[in-house]
């Protein structure tokens, strides 16, 4: 044995004991930047209290929904699992009256606080596309006026105030440090920038790199978009490496910020996943890319990864979504984004012993079994080989050297 080999040694072993508590479920219980969104335009979705204990089965405390659904609010209560609401799009023109934001917050938000963990409000979901400007106007006025109201009524230290954004702001992504944003929303960007820098608040982004792949899989390698390893790239103005898109994308709204003066404002991913199924002209959505995108980016999660723009901060992350949703408009991709199906089953396997537990009959939901227990044992029983396997190399190594 060589010494270089030696000296890799350590770094083995410090592997392999991150596989044995990855497999017993150890690590994902400490991941607190992994957050799931959970929508609900299904018609036959488990109910609210279901769903906590699944998302307790996942070790998930962070979720996001799409309105304040007082069943869904209420259900929470006392679960200890942080949620985000989002405020209509439609609403917002009537959040620019000041009375108006007090008003909902005193009857969406007031009621529920402390007992739900309330702990953020999104002002609107992707209020610029390139299809639609109409309503981006209207943002930043409301989100003032929601915390404004907060303030009032003493919950601003509970609550934050953001609204996620979709690539479409961008005019460039590629090179990340060429990051900019669009001349048509630039002074709307430089408003909100203001505003959560003021709040301490995170700027939000919707990214999937599944759009851009089904768009240009011919030229963009699909092991770079899955989280897969892969030569990257490097950006040829910072040097800075890239090993896949999602951290790309982040880091050019980062550069977009920096560009207006904003090189602090936190970046955080609102939603990102993979469909598992797709209409036949939208390639790659498959059970096995969503697989390996969703449990790649939990992997990265585990770690605490930062994006190669900002290593030291860990990347907060919301996977879209919790379910497939038979009610969504458009194509067949967006109703099966979800790891779950309606009934609680995964939609694919996702390779983790502590995302298997789940199980469910014909007539009711339900989200543990003996099957789950012996699930259990088999993790444990792996736990203790795997350890003991570790602690005899280590006395052999010692041996040897």
């Amino acid at each position: 044995m060589t010494s270089r080999t030696f000296t890799r040694l350590p770094n083995l072993i410090n592997v392999l004991l991150l596989l044995s508590l990855v497999f017993s479920g150890n690590i994902l219980r400490s991941v607190t930047s992994l957050g799931i969104n959970y929508g609900q335009v299904g018609n036959n979705l488990p109910s609210p209290d279901k769903v906590i204990n699944l998302l307790r089965s996942l070790r998930i405390t962070k979720t996001r929904i799409y309105d304040t659904n007082p069943q869904i609010l209420s259900a929470f209560a006392n679960s200890n699992i942080e949620i985000i609401v989002t405020i209509e799009n439609q609403v917002l023109t009537l959040l620019q009256d000041p009375q108006q934001a007090l008003q909902w917050v005193d009857s969406h938000i007031k009621p529920y606080i402390p007992a739900t963990r309330i702990t953020g409000i999104m002002v609107g979901n992707e209020l610029f596309t390139d299809e639609d400007s109409s309503l981006i106007g209207y943002m930043v006025p409301a989100m003032i006026n929601i915390h404004k109201a907060l303030v009032q009524l003493g919950l601003d230290r509970y609550v934050q105030v953001s609204s996620p954004s979709s690539l479409a702001v961008l005019a460039e992504s590629y090179p990340p440090s060429a990051g900019s944003f669009k001349p048509e929303v630039s002074s709307v960007m430089q408003q909100l920038l203001q505003f959560l820098e003021a709040t301490r608040s995170p700027f939000w982004i919707n990214a999937y790199p599944y759009f851009a792949y089904k768009d240009n899989p011919d030229k963009i390698p699909i092991d770079y978009v899955l989280f897969n390893r892969n030569i990257g790239m490097t950006d040829p103005n910072t040097r800075l490496h890239y090993d896949n898109m999602m951290y790309a994308q982040v880091d050019a709204v980062a550069f977009a910020a920096a560009k207006l003066g904003y090189r602090n404002i936190e970046v955080r991913v609102a939603e990102t996943g993979w469909p598992s199924k797709g209409d036949a002209g939208e390639v790659g959505a498959s059970p096995a890319n969503a697989a390996t995108y969703n449990r790649n980016l939990m992997m990265r999660q585990f770690a605490g990864e930062g994006t190669p723009a900002r290593r030291n901060s860990r990347l907060d992350v919301y996977i879209f979504a919790l379910f497939n949703e038979d009610m969504k408009p458009g194509p067949t991709s967006e109703k099966n984004y979800g790891i779950f199906r309606p009934d609680g089953s995964l939609a694919y396997n996702l390779g983790f012993s502590t995302m298997s537990t789940t199980t469910a009959n014909s007539e009711s939901v339900t989200y543990s079994s003996s099957a789950t227990k012996a699930v259990n044992r088999a993790t444990a029983t792996l736990e203790c080989w795997t350890i003991f396997i570790l602690a005899m190399i280590q006395v052999v190594i010692s041996r040897l050297f």
